[in-house]
């Protein structure tokens, strides 16, 4: 097994399969971990390796401790790592194909109810940065946008005339958003002041105190100033904005299948978590409104 092999595949994943940074490290380090693995074996040769070797590292894993969804991933690293190398004929097989993870368990995501972010978005300053974070959390909730999705917006992104919003996803895929009403008019607040802190010439819809790109660690760093300020004791962060959207549109809608297309999410199985929400808060009314409900209880 040649380091040249795994330096071909991960370039292979950032210029053809596009991946994100994040994607790429989580790939890099789960393959070597994999090498580790081997090498603790004296592994040195693709077609060495068999479904055996792969669950004996699987169950490692579990060992120490790695969830369901963690080993899932990593299978998910070594199944294209072996096809990638199928293609270019250095192995026959792919030993990965097949091996099932440790069931994982599915938690339902937190979400923040509508008076909730009623009081974290009723933010009545004028100062440019102020201006700038309402704009940023109302499109992380009124969009349902990924951290990557909202740092990444350039100002061509935003499409006024049809109060859209051209957004890319995970895979550099594109999608067109609605800006709804409250966001529309957070943007025009940020982008009248914005000159004052954007560097010249620079091309990020939002920009940090230096005046080029904010970075995610900004942006989860003024969600918790402002939800300390605006007196909300629960944990705010960017991907629960994302979760409060996704649950409230379903609620309304019960259109799981827009909900999958605003979201961006390739397979309907990673939406239909919200569906799970969605029966978790029925049954909450059920228990509190239905006299049987109250007669089960005693």
């Amino acid at each position: 097994m040649q380091a040249q092999d795994l330096q071909q595949f991960f370039r292979y994943l950032e210029t053809e399969k596009r991946y994100s940074p994040h994607t790429l490290s989580s790939y890099r380090r789960d393959i070597h971990a994999f090498m580790a693995f081997c090498d603790s074996l004296k592994i040195d040769t693709w077609s060495t390796l068999d479904q055996g070797y792969i669950r004996q590292h699987i169950s490692q894993l579990h060992r120490q401790g790695q969830s369901g969804k963690s080993i899932q991933r990593h299978l998910s690293s070594l199944r294209s790592l072996f096809r990638f190398l199928m293609r270019q004929k250095k192995t026959d097989t792919n030993p990965a194909q097949g091996v099932m993870a440790p069931k994982a368990e599915r938690k339902l995501p937190e979400v923040l109810n509508p008076d909730q972010l009623d009081q974290l978005l009723s933010i009545h300053s004028t100062e440019p940065v102020a201006l700038r974070d309402k704009a940023i959390m109302e499109l992380l909730y009124g969009c349902g946008l990924r951290m990557a999705e909202l740092t990444g917006l350039d100002l061509s992104d935003i499409q006024w005339q049809e109060h859209s919003l051209q957004v890319t996803g995970k895979g550099s895929k594109q999608r067109k958003l609605p800006l709804g009403g409250a966001a529309g008019r957070a943007l025009e607040a940020w982008l009248k002041v914005r000159g004052q802190l954007a560097d010249v010439g620079e091309s990020a819809l939002f920009v940090g105190s230096r005046g080029q790109r904010i970075s995610p660690a900004s942006i989860r760093q003024r969600l918790k100033y402002w939800a300390l300020r605006q007196g909300i004791s629960q944990n705010i962060y960017p991907h629960l904005m994302r979760h409060s959207f996704a649950s409230h549109i379903l609620e309304s809608s019960q259109n799981l299948r827009a909900v999958q297309e605003l979201l961006g999410h390739a397979n309907l199985s990673t939406t239909q978590i919200y569906t799970h929400l969605d029966f978790q808060h029925l049954a909450e009314v059920y228990n509190a409104a239905h006299p049987r409900a109250k007669a089960a209880k005693k």
